[in-house]
Protein backbone atom coordinates (compact mmCIF):
# COMPACT_ATOMS: atom_id res chain seq x y z
CA UNK A 1 0.00 0.00 0.00
CA UNK A 2 2.56 2.48 0.72
CA UNK A 3 4.85 2.02 -2.25
CA UNK A 4 1.31 2.33 -4.12
CA UNK A 5 1.10 5.91 -2.48
CA UNK A 6 4.14 7.19 -3.07
CA UNK A 7 3.74 5.77 -6.67
CA UNK A 8 0.79 8.12 -7.07
CA UNK A 9 2.35 10.66 -5.41
CA UNK A 10 5.11 11.24 -8.04
CA UNK A 11 3.05 11.04 -10.90
CA UNK A 12 0.77 13.79 -9.18
CA UNK A 13 3.77 15.65 -8.84
CA UNK A 14 5.21 15.37 -12.83
CA UNK A 15 2.10 15.86 -13.76
CA UNK A 16 1.27 19.04 -11.67
CA UNK A 17 4.93 20.19 -13.30
CA UNK A 18 3.36 19.38 -16.63
CA UNK A 19 0.52 21.57 -15.93
CA UNK A 20 2.70 24.88 -14.50
CA UNK A 21 4.82 24.39 -17.93
CA UNK A 22 1.89 24.58 -20.15
CA UNK A 23 0.09 27.13 -18.27
CA UNK A 24 3.95 29.14 -18.40
CA UNK A 25 3.79 28.85 -21.99
CA UNK A 26 0.24 29.82 -22.49
CA UNK A 27 1.06 33.59 -20.67
CA UNK A 28 3.92 34.02 -22.54
CA UNK A 29 1.58 33.41 -25.72
CA UNK A 30 -1.09 35.92 -24.55
CA UNK A 31 2.00 38.84 -23.85
CA UNK A 32 3.49 37.67 -27.28
CA UNK A 33 7.00 36.62 -25.99
CA UNK A 34 8.91 33.82 -27.35
CA UNK A 35 8.61 31.23 -24.53
CA UNK A 36 11.96 29.62 -25.69
CA UNK A 37 13.88 32.86 -25.40
CA UNK A 38 16.18 33.02 -22.61
CA UNK A 39 17.04 36.21 -20.65
CA UNK A 40 19.06 37.74 -18.41
CA UNK A 41 16.19 37.54 -15.55
CA UNK A 42 15.92 33.85 -16.15
CA UNK A 43 19.32 32.98 -16.19
CA UNK A 44 19.65 35.50 -12.53
CA UNK A 45 16.93 32.67 -11.64
CA UNK A 46 18.50 29.56 -12.68
CA UNK A 47 22.42 31.34 -11.13
CA UNK A 48 20.26 31.83 -7.57
CA UNK A 49 18.64 28.31 -7.61
CA UNK A 50 22.14 26.57 -8.43
CA UNK A 51 23.35 28.32 -4.93
CA UNK A 52 20.89 27.27 -3.07
CA UNK A 53 20.87 23.97 -4.62
CA UNK A 54 24.33 23.71 -3.90
CA UNK A 55 24.38 24.54 -0.36
CA UNK A 56 21.39 22.85 0.11
CA UNK A 57 23.64 19.27 -1.40
CA UNK A 58 26.29 20.38 1.16
CA UNK A 59 24.81 20.40 4.02
CA UNK A 60 23.14 17.06 2.79
CA UNK A 61 26.38 15.28 2.59
CA UNK A 62 28.12 16.97 5.86
CA UNK A 63 24.51 15.92 7.85
CA UNK A 64 24.76 12.41 6.30
CA UNK A 65 28.30 11.94 7.17
CA UNK A 66 27.87 13.11 10.69
CA UNK A 67 23.95 11.27 11.06
CA UNK A 68 25.61 7.66 9.03
CA UNK A 69 29.06 7.89 11.17
CA UNK A 70 28.34 5.55 13.65
CA UNK A 71 27.42 3.00 11.37
CA UNK A 72 31.08 2.23 10.39
CA UNK A 73 33.04 -0.75 10.85
CA UNK A 74 34.81 0.36 14.26
CA UNK A 75 39.13 0.41 13.72
CA UNK A 76 40.68 -3.00 12.51
CA UNK A 77 41.76 -5.98 14.69
CA UNK A 78 44.42 -6.91 12.71
CA UNK A 79 47.32 -5.19 12.03
CA UNK A 80 47.34 -5.36 8.41
CA UNK A 81 43.73 -4.19 9.10
CA UNK A 82 45.42 -0.81 10.70
CA UNK A 83 47.45 -0.07 7.39
CA UNK A 84 44.55 -0.61 5.32
CA UNK A 85 42.48 1.74 7.31
CA UNK A 86 45.61 4.22 6.93
CA UNK A 87 45.36 3.94 3.81
CA UNK A 88 41.68 4.20 3.37
CA UNK A 89 41.96 7.41 5.26
CA UNK A 90 44.49 9.30 3.57
CA UNK A 91 42.60 8.44 0.28
CA UNK A 92 38.98 9.81 1.58
CA UNK A 93 40.76 12.40 3.18
CA UNK A 94 42.25 13.82 -0.36
CA UNK A 95 38.79 13.06 -1.90
CA UNK A 96 36.98 14.81 0.40
CA UNK A 97 38.95 18.04 0.65
CA UNK A 98 39.00 18.23 -3.50
CA UNK A 99 35.14 17.81 -2.98
CA UNK A 100 34.43 20.54 -0.33
CA UNK A 101 37.07 22.71 -2.66
CA UNK A 102 35.73 22.31 -5.82
CA UNK A 103 31.59 21.82 -5.41
CA UNK A 104 31.06 25.46 -3.46
CA UNK A 105 33.49 26.82 -6.41
CA UNK A 106 31.60 24.56 -9.30
CA UNK A 107 28.21 26.18 -7.99
CA UNK A 108 29.30 29.87 -7.14
CA UNK A 109 30.74 30.15 -10.95
CA UNK A 110 27.57 29.12 -12.44
CA UNK A 111 25.93 31.90 -10.46
CA UNK A 112 29.05 34.85 -10.84
CA UNK A 113 29.36 34.20 -14.80
CA UNK A 114 25.93 33.79 -15.40
CA UNK A 115 24.35 34.90 -19.22
CA UNK A 116 23.98 38.40 -18.90
CA UNK A 117 23.70 41.01 -22.05
CA UNK A 118 25.86 43.45 -20.87
CA UNK A 119 28.85 41.31 -20.63
CA UNK A 120 31.18 39.50 -22.89
CA UNK A 121 32.60 36.22 -22.55
CA UNK A 122 36.41 36.51 -22.39
CA UNK A 123 38.13 34.10 -24.84
CA UNK A 124 40.91 32.69 -23.00
CA UNK A 125 42.86 29.84 -25.82
CA UNK A 126 45.55 28.53 -23.77
CA UNK A 127 48.03 29.11 -20.82
CA UNK A 128 51.18 26.91 -20.57
CA UNK A 129 51.83 27.09 -16.49
CA UNK A 130 48.13 26.43 -15.92
CA UNK A 131 48.20 23.20 -17.98
CA UNK A 132 51.32 22.30 -16.06
CA UNK A 133 49.97 22.87 -12.54
CA UNK A 134 47.11 21.02 -13.19
CA UNK A 135 48.72 17.86 -14.91
CA UNK A 136 51.80 18.08 -12.94
CA UNK A 137 50.43 18.66 -9.31
CA UNK A 138 47.44 15.93 -9.93
CA UNK A 139 50.28 13.40 -11.50
CA UNK A 140 52.39 13.79 -8.13
CA UNK A 141 49.60 13.15 -5.82
CA UNK A 142 48.25 10.25 -7.49
CA UNK A 143 51.82 8.92 -8.09
CA UNK A 144 52.56 9.39 -4.54
CA UNK A 145 49.12 7.72 -3.20
CA UNK A 146 49.40 4.84 -5.99
CA UNK A 147 53.00 4.08 -4.59
CA UNK A 148 51.46 3.84 -0.58
CA UNK A 149 48.96 1.58 -1.98
CA UNK A 150 51.38 -0.94 -3.85
CA UNK A 151 53.47 -0.84 -0.63
CA UNK A 152 50.45 -1.41 1.91
CA UNK A 153 49.07 -4.29 -0.63
CA UNK A 154 52.30 -5.82 -0.49
CA UNK A 155 52.73 -5.47 3.12
CA UNK A 156 49.07 -7.15 3.24
CA UNK A 157 49.32 -9.93 0.85
CA UNK A 158 53.20 -11.17 1.48
CA UNK A 159 53.37 -10.91 5.45
CA UNK A 160 56.02 -13.52 7.79
CA UNK A 161 54.29 -17.15 7.33
CA UNK A 162 56.91 -19.03 9.30
CA UNK A 163 55.34 -18.66 13.04
CA UNK A 164 51.56 -18.72 11.59
CA UNK A 165 49.35 -21.14 12.51
CA UNK A 166 47.13 -23.00 9.58
CA UNK A 167 43.69 -23.41 9.80
CA UNK A 168 41.65 -24.15 6.78
CA UNK A 169 38.16 -23.16 5.85
CA UNK A 170 36.12 -24.95 3.91
CA UNK A 171 33.03 -23.81 2.44
CA UNK A 172 29.67 -24.75 0.79
CA UNK A 173 26.14 -24.16 0.68
CA UNK A 174 25.27 -22.80 3.37
CA UNK A 175 27.53 -23.23 6.15
CA UNK A 176 31.20 -23.21 6.43
CA UNK A 177 34.01 -25.59 8.39
CA UNK A 178 37.01 -25.38 9.91
CA UNK A 179 40.04 -27.57 10.13
CA UNK A 180 42.72 -26.97 12.85
CA UNK A 181 46.21 -28.16 11.70
CA UNK A 182 47.72 -30.48 14.66
CA UNK A 183 50.88 -29.94 17.22
CA UNK A 184 52.86 -30.60 13.80
CA UNK A 185 50.96 -27.62 12.23
CA UNK A 186 50.56 -29.34 9.27
CA UNK A 187 46.90 -29.59 7.62
CA UNK A 188 46.58 -33.41 6.13
CA UNK A 189 45.67 -33.65 2.26
CA UNK A 190 42.45 -33.39 1.11
CA UNK A 191 40.63 -34.53 -2.08
CA UNK A 192 36.50 -34.07 -2.94
CA UNK A 193 36.50 -37.55 -4.32
CA UNK A 194 37.10 -38.65 -0.59
CA UNK A 195 33.90 -36.72 0.35
CA UNK A 196 32.02 -39.02 2.04
CA UNK A 197 28.81 -38.32 4.75
CA UNK A 198 31.49 -38.64 7.61
CA UNK A 199 34.23 -37.40 6.16
CA UNK A 200 32.49 -33.84 4.83
CA UNK A 201 35.69 -32.10 3.78
CA UNK A 202 37.06 -35.17 1.92
CA UNK A 203 40.31 -35.56 4.34
CA UNK A 204 42.95 -38.23 3.29
CA UNK A 205 42.97 -40.15 6.48
CA UNK A 206 46.05 -42.40 5.14
CA UNK A 207 48.36 -39.13 5.17
CA UNK A 208 50.47 -39.33 8.96
CA UNK A 209 49.35 -35.03 8.93
CA UNK A 210 45.97 -35.76 9.58
CA UNK A 211 45.53 -37.88 12.30
CA UNK A 212 46.18 -34.97 14.71
CA UNK A 213 43.79 -32.26 12.73
CA UNK A 214 40.39 -31.24 13.82
CA UNK A 215 37.03 -30.20 12.13
CA UNK A 216 35.69 -27.40 14.25
CA UNK A 217 32.32 -25.32 13.44
CA UNK A 218 34.25 -22.43 15.54
CA UNK A 219 37.44 -20.95 14.84
CA UNK A 220 40.06 -19.56 17.78
CA UNK A 221 42.76 -17.51 17.57
CA UNK A 222 45.14 -16.11 19.58
CA UNK A 223 45.52 -12.69 19.89
CA UNK A 224 49.31 -11.05 18.01
CA UNK A 225 49.68 -14.63 16.68
CA UNK A 226 49.94 -14.78 12.74
CA UNK A 227 47.84 -16.94 11.26
CA UNK A 228 47.45 -18.27 7.63
CA UNK A 229 43.63 -19.13 6.83
CA UNK A 230 43.47 -21.99 3.55
CA UNK A 231 40.03 -21.16 1.23
CA UNK A 232 38.53 -24.72 -0.12
CA UNK A 233 35.18 -24.74 -1.66
CA UNK A 234 32.76 -27.57 -2.35
CA UNK A 235 30.40 -26.40 -5.15
CA UNK A 236 30.18 -22.63 -6.25
CA UNK A 237 32.56 -20.10 -5.53
CA UNK A 238 32.21 -18.39 -1.89
CA UNK A 239 33.95 -14.91 -0.72
CA UNK A 240 35.49 -15.46 2.76
CA UNK A 241 35.05 -11.96 4.32
CA UNK A 242 36.21 -11.36 7.95
CA UNK A 243 34.89 -7.28 8.03
CA UNK A 244 36.52 -6.59 11.51
CA UNK A 245 40.52 -8.19 10.08
CA UNK A 246 39.85 -6.77 7.10
CA UNK A 247 40.40 -10.10 5.37
CA UNK A 248 38.49 -11.35 2.29
CA UNK A 249 39.22 -14.15 -0.26
CA UNK A 250 37.25 -16.01 -2.86
CA UNK A 251 36.94 -20.04 -2.16
CA UNK A 252 37.20 -21.76 -5.56
CA UNK A 253 35.95 -24.76 -5.75
CA UNK A 254 39.10 -27.19 -7.43
CA UNK A 255 41.40 -24.54 -5.94
CA UNK A 256 43.36 -23.63 -2.53
CA UNK A 257 43.28 -20.15 -1.81
CA UNK A 258 44.69 -18.67 1.06
CA UNK A 259 44.70 -14.62 3.22
CA UNK A 260 47.17 -14.38 6.45
CA UNK A 261 46.75 -11.80 8.96
CA UNK A 262 47.63 -10.89 12.79
CA UNK A 263 44.54 -10.58 15.24
CA UNK A 264 45.38 -8.17 17.95
CA UNK A 265 42.14 -7.47 20.17
CA UNK A 266 40.36 -10.06 21.66
CA UNK A 267 36.51 -10.95 21.70
CA UNK A 268 36.49 -9.73 25.15
CA UNK A 269 38.17 -6.52 24.97
CA UNK A 270 36.11 -5.93 21.49
CA UNK A 271 32.91 -6.48 23.84
CA UNK A 272 33.87 -3.44 26.50
CA UNK A 273 34.05 -1.12 23.39
CA UNK A 274 31.27 -2.48 21.28
CA UNK A 275 28.64 -3.82 23.52
CA UNK A 276 28.39 -7.29 24.77
CA UNK A 277 26.59 -8.95 21.92
CA UNK A 278 29.71 -8.14 19.61
CA UNK A 279 31.02 -11.23 17.75
CA UNK A 280 33.96 -11.89 15.29
CA UNK A 281 32.14 -13.19 12.04
CA UNK A 282 32.74 -14.64 8.87
CA UNK A 283 30.49 -13.73 6.17
CA UNK A 284 29.77 -15.03 2.80
CA UNK A 285 30.71 -12.14 0.22
CA UNK A 286 29.66 -14.04 -2.92
CA UNK A 287 25.68 -14.19 -3.52
CA UNK A 288 25.86 -18.21 -3.70
CA UNK A 289 22.15 -19.11 -3.70
CA UNK A 290 18.81 -18.75 -1.85
CA UNK A 291 20.29 -19.11 2.18
CA UNK A 292 23.46 -17.03 0.90
CA UNK A 293 23.00 -14.78 4.01
CA UNK A 294 23.28 -17.99 6.49
CA UNK A 295 26.79 -18.36 5.83
CA UNK A 296 28.30 -17.43 8.88
CA UNK A 297 30.47 -18.70 11.48
CA UNK A 298 32.13 -17.01 14.32
CA UNK A 299 35.93 -16.27 15.31
CA UNK A 300 37.16 -16.21 18.44
CA UNK A 301 40.13 -14.36 19.61
CA UNK A 302 41.16 -14.76 23.00
CA UNK A 303 44.82 -15.23 25.15
CA UNK A 304 47.27 -18.59 25.05
CA UNK A 305 46.24 -19.71 28.16
CA UNK A 306 42.49 -19.92 26.73
CA UNK A 307 42.84 -21.28 23.19
CA UNK A 308 45.11 -24.49 25.12
CA UNK A 309 42.07 -24.89 26.95
CA UNK A 310 39.87 -25.10 23.88
CA UNK A 311 41.81 -26.86 21.79
CA UNK A 312 42.27 -29.57 24.06
CA UNK A 313 38.81 -30.18 24.53
CA UNK A 314 38.53 -30.63 20.74
CA UNK A 315 38.35 -34.16 19.06
CA UNK A 316 40.72 -35.24 16.32
CA UNK A 317 39.59 -35.89 13.11
CA UNK A 318 40.60 -39.28 13.56
CA UNK A 319 39.27 -40.11 16.51
CA UNK A 320 35.62 -38.73 15.49
CA UNK A 321 35.41 -40.88 12.37
CA UNK A 322 36.57 -44.10 14.81
CA UNK A 323 33.26 -43.10 17.29
CA UNK A 324 31.23 -42.62 13.85
CA UNK A 325 32.19 -46.26 12.53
Amino acid sequence: MTNTLIILVAVLIIAALVQITRVSELLSEIKKQDPNKVTDSNNKTQGILFLVVGSAFLIFVVWQMITWNHLLLPPASSLHGQEIDSLMKVSMGLILIVFFALTPLLFYFVYKYRGNKNNKAYFFAHNNKLEVIWTVIPTIILTCLIVYGLRTWERSMNPDLSQAKIIEVYAEQFKWTARESGTDNKLGKANFKLVTDRNALGVDMNDVNSIDDKVVREVHLVVNKPVLLKFRAKDVIHSAFLPHFRVQMNCVPGLSTQFAFTPTQTTAEMKEQEGDDFEFVLLCNKICGAAHYNMQMSFIVETQQEYDAWIASQKKLSEKLLTQK
